[in-house]
């Protein structure tokens, strides 16, 4: 079972449905004897960071998320801000993240490059596979995903960014280190691709 967990922040719903397209069982949950059950989780997110994390703490899930995750090793799947969150920290706020991952969110900067590109990124963009991974197994050379973004992370080593995409620069797209896996794109709204990457993380991961 994988537990969609609840925060009050995320396109929850959506995120279920394409699950289910997928052919894989999830259920929505903030409740921390559901989410101990859980297979597999997906930390989803929109929005601030700071206020993300307001949230988790409001919720008092970053205890169960910390014994799921870090002890358990149970896989888990950032999405969006949620993948933002599982870093040290980010540019926009000023609470510490999870620190699940060795990385940091920073803002889109352009001014260096000369670019007069706008913030947030918002649209379609291509994915580069920078290493193989069973969460972009047989995703297809064209493979586009939908992104909303004005922050991405930068991880300390490269080695954990599996994917790339272009927006004025080279920024990390997919992250995966051990049981840890984020994307900065929202899936649920990347049809067929989106569908194929739950379906990756529901079935190989």
């Amino acid at each position: 079972m994988i537990v969609i967990v609840n925060y009050d922040v995320g396109n929850l719903n959506s995120i279920a449905n394409m699950l289910k397209k997928a052919g894989a069982q999830s259920v929505i949950s903030s409740d921390p004897k559901v989410i101990r059950k859980a297979d597999k989780l997906i930390l989803p997110g929109v929005g601030a960071f700071d206020a993300g994390m307001k949230k988790i703490n409001e919720h008092h899930l970053a205890p169960v998320l910390n014994e799921m995750v870090l002890e358990k090793k149970t896989p888990v799947l950032g999405l969006c801000l949620g993948m933002q969150l599982m870093t040290r920290r980010s540019a926009e706020g000023q609470l510490p993240g999870l620190g699940w991952i060795r990385a940091e969110a920073v803002r889109f900067h352009f001014r260096d490059a000369g670019l007069n590109l706008k913030i947030p990124h918002m649209g379609w963009n291509e994915l580069r596979v920078s290493r193989p991974h069973p969460l972009v197994t047989d995703l297809g050379e064209d493979a586009r995903f939908y992104f909303v973004h004005s922050y991405h992370i930068v991880c300390d080593h490269e080695t954990d960014v599996v994917a790339y995409t272009d927006y004025g620069y080279r920024i990390a797209a997919v992250i995966g280190t051990g049981n840890i896996l984020g994307a900065q794109f929202h899936p649920e709204k990347s049809h067929k691709f989106g569908l194929k990457l739950l379906k990756n993380f529901a079935e190989r991961i």
